[in-house]
């Protein structure tokens, strides 16, 4: 399983503005094969900032996930509403039984 892990810091003028989109890709995402989780959260220690959680079945489905037109436009639009870079961690994981 891949994990993905991203923050993002809105202006605080955008925050709305970021935290739609994210809600529109996470709720498209979540459609796509492989998706297993995708979510997005508000950091409460961080005012403005979108934690995003997902988890996927493997590297190509991540990968396909990344291709997806939408996903692209997703990323610029939101970039433009940030405070700075946004953050992104991968990790394979393997579950604990």
């Amino acid at each position: 399983m891949i994990i993905v892990w991203g923050r993002a810091n809105a202006k605080a003028e955008h925050f709305d503005d970021a935290l739609r989109l994210a809600l529109e890709h996470v709720h498209r995402s979540r459609n796509e094969p492989g998706c297993l989780h995708h979510s997005v959260q508000s950091d409460v220690e961080t005012p403005h900032s979108l934690i995003f959680y997902e988890e996927w079945e493997d590297m190509a489905a991540l990968q396909v996930h990344f291709q997806v037109p939408e996903s692209g436009r997703f990323v610029a639009e939101l970039t433009a509403l940030l405070a700075g870079d946004p953050e992104m961690k991968i990790y394979e994981a393997t579950p604990v039984q």
